[in-house]
Parts: C-alpha cells; sequence; structure tokens
C-alpha cells in the first residue's frame, strides 16, 4: 500500500542482507525516461502496467537483490504469479489508518489526491489486501516500528524459515 515503507524498508533491508536494491517505480521510469503520473495521465493505466510487467520480470530475474513494488503491482495475476514464484515476497502490512498518518501531506502520491484520501486508502485496502497476501510468503505488520525495527523482524522471519543463514 502508499506508504507502507516499501522502499525505505527494502533500502535498510538490501543494505544488512548485503544485497543490491531496486525500487521498481525508479526503474520504470528510467525506462520511461518521465514521471510515472505524466505517463499514466499520457498514455493510460493498461499502458503503465504493461511497462510494470516488463520491469517486475526483469527485476526477479538473475542475481539476489531486494526490489520494493509498486503498490498496484499485484493488481496483475501475472505479477503476483512472477513476484512469488522468483522470490521471498514480504507484505508489509498497515492499516488504511496508520497509511493516512503516513502520507497525508505528501502530495506526490496520485491515487491520494482525492477529497477523502483515508476513504481512497480504505477502499484500496479493501482492494489489495488479499492480493497482497496472495502473493506473499510473510506479512509484516508496519504499525510504528522503527525502519531498523522492521528490518530485523523480515531478517528474523527468513532465518525462521529457513532462508538465511542464522546471525551468530
Amino acid at each position: 500500500m502508499p506508504g507502507s515503507g516499501k522502499s525505505t524498508v527494502g533500502r535498510q533491508l538490501g543494505r544488512r542482507l548485503g544485497l543490491p536494491f531496486f525500487d521498481s517505480d525508479h526503474v520504470i521510469e528510467q525506462r520511461i525516461g518521465c514521471r510515472i503520473r505524466e505517463f499514466f495521465e499520457r498514455e493510460g493505466e493498461a499502458a503503465f502496467r504493461d511497462i510494470e510487467q516488463e520491469v517486475l520480470r526483469d527485476l526477479t530475474s538473475g542475481d539476489s537483490r531486494v526490489v520494493a513494488t509498486g503498490g498496484g503491482a499485484v493488481l496483475r495475476a501475472a505479477n503476483r504469479a512472477q513476484l512469488r514464484g522468483q522470490g521471498q515476497v514480504i507484505y508489509l502490512r498497515s492499516a488504511p489508518e496508520e497509511l493516512y498518518r503516513r502520507v497525508r501531506h505528501d502530495t506526490n502520491r496520485p491515487l491520494l489526491q482525492v477529497d477523502d484520501p483515508l476513504a481512497r486508502l480504505r477502499a484500496l485496502y479493501a482492494e489489495r489486501d488479499p492480493l497482497y497476501r496472495e502473493a506473499a510468503h510473510f506479512v509484516t505488520e508496519t504499525g510504528r516500528p522503527s525502519v531498523p525495527t522492521l528490518a530485523n523482524m523480515i531478517i528474523m522471519q527468513l532465518e525462521l524459515a529457513g532462508l538465511l543463514p542464522a546471525r551468530p
């Protein structure tokens, strides 16, 4: 979801694991040569989702890495299958009210530039939460922990699942 901490936590997780970090939205903007918002307005959602699907396929192929996706990446079944099949997907789950607290003053989130952003977040959550859960191997409740604490929680989940060597 917007404001759940995907990029911030992903960057910290990459550092902690010694893996490269990629934000799929940044990669998309590099590929299309403009801001996603502009492309979305000019070309439409379907064209954007096509490029997003290509970028996710590229980012999930090859060496290990940490990838933060855009919140809408799960809207396509092909993306959910690609993500789940090519790595370990962590769903950073936050209640809509918590997300609103974090993003209420952020004017760079086009989906939330509406009269009632909290209602919009609730609607997005209702639509997307089942899709995030379908794609995810792990669900991490974000609440109010710090970014380092969230990264530690994810690392512990991965260690307990036998996906990382246990720390001494």
